[in-house]
């Protein structure tokens, strides 16, 4: 009997070694062109509304992924879920 790729023992191969590789360098390329563009703009100062309106979307950001994530959970809990 053969195993399912989805229940197979075996590691990580060469080419998986590859993309996490790639993956890393897209990482490094993203974060450098970060602190590049951060550094090109200079002093740049935000009024209070700003600092208001950017916590709030903070949060509203973070209640929508909380909400999610927890009728997920609850759907797959009642069987909802195939």
């Amino acid at each position: 009997m053969t195993e399912s790729p989805q229940h197979s023992s075996a590691r990580l191969g060469a080419w998986g070694w590859l993309a996490i590789v790639v993956l890393f360098g897209f990482l490094a390329a993203a974060i450098g062109y970060a602190v590049y563009g951060w550094n090109k703009l200079g002093t740049v100062e935000i009024p209070a509304m700003g600092w208001l309106v950017l916590f709030i979307g903070i949060a509203v950001t973070v209640a929508a992924g909380g909400g999610l994530m927890a009728l997920m959970f609850y759907s797959s809990r009642k069987g909802r879920d195939i």
